[in-house]
């Protein structure tokens, strides 16, 4: 069992998870071909325009939740991303318009998953922006791979809520078709808090520096028959987990008391800015990861019902997560049971190219 679905802000890797590359609303008069935008790719120091631009998306598709400029610096300024090559942005004057940002998988088998995300602010969309940007990302994507994966298969990948009707008709015109939906399901945690016990023969421990490596070799083992998932190398783990919104004091590991090994991981991140804009302080369930040797035991249930107890210990006011499942699976009977709630959903579009 693995859950590490994005929330607002990074996929399964260090990815910016924005595609709301179109929308229903045309206020400005700018188009893709005036003379005033400034089209470039993106650079560390964008992190303020784009955070500007983050924001104002999310308060009309409410899909991914704010960004400190300080959010938006560290995800640009990834190690394993090449900004250069990998991402466009436009920009009228100082203000961010919109991007298109590609990220390739480092590591992959014969599948390459490209996922091509991007973003266009509100007020001007249905101006060909979007359309440019996701050129941008298509042909990108087939560069990237030709690189980096040449003899393998490429699907390149866009998530965005299926609410927005502007991100899904850009989509289909892309030639993408719907493949999954991903479900973002939230805990109150004022409510009756479910009661898992440690199953028989394990301990719960907390994140330690020591431990960090256990924690990614559990979430790898987990997903590695997952085709739409990528193994995380030490690098990518950083950015993707452990970098600044990563709450140590609410991850946990369960150990096999006899042989040592590690069964299964819960890690959490929080935004600040999230807790500002809203007034909540929400603790999102960036990894809930079971080795397979430990399926059926009740480890990702006991995880969950100890992780949401510290965290309203803690004084959080709700838990979140995301999963690509559907009603009937097990692993969503898993979260249903402990509590949460599906909030919304979010639909994989892909092509094959």
């Amino acid at each position: 069992m693995t859950t590490d679905q994005p929330e607002h802000r990074t996929a399964d890797g260090p990815e910016i998870g924005m595609t709301a590359l179109a929308g229903l609303h045309r206020v400005a008069i700018m188009t893709v071909e005036s003379p005033n935008l400034i089209w470039r790719p993106l650079t560390v120091s964008d992190g303020a325009a784009m955070a500007d631009l983050l924001n104002a998306i999310d308060a009309e598709d409410h899909v991914w939740g704010q960004y400190t400029a300080e959010d938006a610096a560290e995800e640009l300024n990834s190690p394993v991303d090449d900004l250069p090559t990998s991402t466009l942005a436009v920009f009228d004057g100082a203000t961010m318009l919109g991007f298109s940002a590609v990220h390739y998988k480092p590591t992959a088998a014969i599948v390459h998953r490209v996922q091509a995300a991007g973003a266009v602010r509100p007020t001007h969309r249905r101006q060909g922006l979007g359309t440019k940007l996701m050129q941008h990302g298509l042909a990108t994507a087939e560069a990237l791979h030709a690189l980096h994966h040449p003899t393998l298969h490429l699907v390149v990948e866009a998530i965005y809520g299926e609410h927005v009707h502007g991100a899904v008709a850009l989509y289909r015109a892309a030639g993408m078709t719907a493949t999954k939906r991903g479900r973002h399901m939230r805990h109150p945690l004022g409510t009756a808090l479910p009661h898992a016990p440690v199953p028989d023969g394990l301990r719960i421990e907390g994140y330690t520096a020591e431990t960090d490596e256990e924690f990614r070799a559990v979430r790898n083992e987990a997903v590695q028959d997952d085709l739409g998932r990528s193994q995380l190398s030490a690098e990518e783990w950083k950015v993707w987990a452990v970098n600044a919104n990563f709450r140590p004091e609410l991850s946990f590991l369960l150990r096999d008391v006899e042989t040592g090994t590690a069964a299964g991981v819960l890690l959490v991140v929080s935004w600040e800015a999230d807790t500002l804009a809203t007034g909540i302080r929400d603790a999102y369930f960036r990894v809930i990861a079971t080795r397979p040797a430990y399926q059926e035991r009740g480890v990702a249930q006991a995880l969950i019902s100890h992780t949401l107890r510290a965290a309203q210990n803690q004084g959080y006011g709700r838990a979140s997560l995301r999963v690509d499942a559907d009603s009937s699976s097990k692993e969503f009977g898993v979260y249903e049971s402990a509590g949460f709630v599906t909030q919304d959903t979010q639909v994989h579009y892909c092509i094959e190219l």
